[in-house]
């Protein structure tokens, strides 16, 4: 990999995780309202240690190794700088596996949003999809039985790794749509600040594994993933300080997330199932489709 490429990926990865965050940034900009001077500082400053290092690092690298068991430590985190052949043979071997797992979440993800979630109506068609949300359940379960069966062809290790997918799926978007009421919850009892710390950083944790898994589109790289990704979180962190309010007007960048996850969840399907996908590619289209949904926000607010 050259140093042209891994800018690009860790550019792609900081404008993914930024998109991604909005939703967990305006959560914890309603919850810090409520709290004192001192304790928002502490979650501002020394909570993105634990949002950086601790989530957005250590779980890529839990992913790797747990995905080539056969490596180290060390090795799971220098694997793809590695010129090892064991070490390479490991994580070809392994790829795929993490690859059809990632892919299948996050396609779960979009088409959760597409069918279940209220929506600014981006594009045509999407006001049919809401109104057809019954049919999520059916589509997400035709959408893994068809990829367990064309994976366990191949190795059924592979096939595992989807129904891994789908089920981190249902457990995070459990503990997702808990978050909203929880808020509520929040902000109308007098709890204190410290359980409102605890309950934003584990928060921060599950809106985390969109990024996280998102990320291995663009790279298995975990050091890239750790860059970009910790500077998304930062970002992130930015924008919960000052500009939540006029991020708020940017009504259509939530569907640039959403449809960023679709492309970047065929990717990975792609990838896994041995297409030759180039590293270029996955950044490339999330700066387009983030790019054409913020024309398309700055757009609505002018009109």
């Amino acid at each position: 990999m050259d140093f042209s490429s891994a800018i690009l990926i860790i550019a792609g990865l900081v404008l993914f995780e930024t998109i991604s965050g909005i939703d967990n940034a305006i959560i914890n900009a309603e919850v810090l309202s409520t709290m004192g001077a001192k304790a928002r500082r502490w979650f501002l400053i020394w909570g993105i240690f634990i949002a950086v290092f601790v989530v957005r690092g250590v779980l890529p690298w839990l992913i790797v190794w747990f995905a080539a068991p056969g490596l180290g430590p060390l090795e799971a985190l220098t694997a793809t700088f590695s010129s090892d052949p064991r070490v390479i043979h490991a994580i070809e071997q392994s790829a795929p596996i993490l690859l059809a797992g990632g892919g299948t979440f996050l396609l779960f993800l979009f088409f959760h949003w597409l069918f279940l979630e209220p929506k600014n109506f981006g594009l045509l068609g999407e006001r049919f999809f809401q109104a057809q949300g019954v049919w999520f359940y059916a589509v997400a379960s035709i959408l893994l039985a068809v990829i367990v069966w064309a994976a366990i062809k191949i190795d059924p290790m592979m096939a595992f790794g989807t129904v891994l997918g789908s089920t981190a799926f249902f457990i995070t978007h459990g503990f997702k749509g808990n978050a909203e009421q929880k808020e509520k919850d929040l902000m109308k009892q007098h709890l204190s600040d410290m359980s409102k710390i605890f309950y934003l950083e584990a928060i921060d944790a599950t809106f985390s594994i969109d990024g996280v898994l998102g990320a291995f589109a663009f790279t298995l790289a975990v050091p890239l993933i750790l860059i970009g990704n910790g500077i998304g979180a930062i970002v992130v962190r930015q924008i919960t300080i000052g500009n939540i309010d006029r991020i708020k007007n940017f009504v259509f960048l939530k569907n640039g997330a959403m449809y960023s996850i679709m492309f970047l969840g065929l990717i990975m399907l792609g990838e896994a199932f041995g297409l030759h996908i180039p590293p270029w590619l996955a950044p490339v289209i999330t700066f387009a489709v983030v790019g054409y949904f913020f024309h398309k926000s700055k757009r609505h607010l002018v009109c």
